[in-house]
């Protein structure tokens, strides 16, 4: 039964280690993106678009 508890107390431990490192990464920019940035101009175009289409039928609701 001692077992148990050690090996409770050794896994809680690795996890509580685990959660620090992954804020810690998290903190220092490990996860931010680089890359999508440097495309986003290559598709401004789409997103100008989906934007234009889901405002015109308010517009023309307006001038009804």
């Amino acid at each position: 039964m001692s077992v148990i508890y050690v090996l409770l107390t050794i896994s809680i431990v690795v996890a509580i280690v685990f959660f620090i490192a992954f804020i810690l990464s998290v903190r220092s920019g490990q996860y931010d993106d680089a890359y999508t940035p440097s495309i986003r101009m290559l598709f401004e175009d789409e997103l100008v678009k989906e934007g234009l289409d889901s405002e015109e039928p308010e517009q023309e609701n307006q001038s009804n």
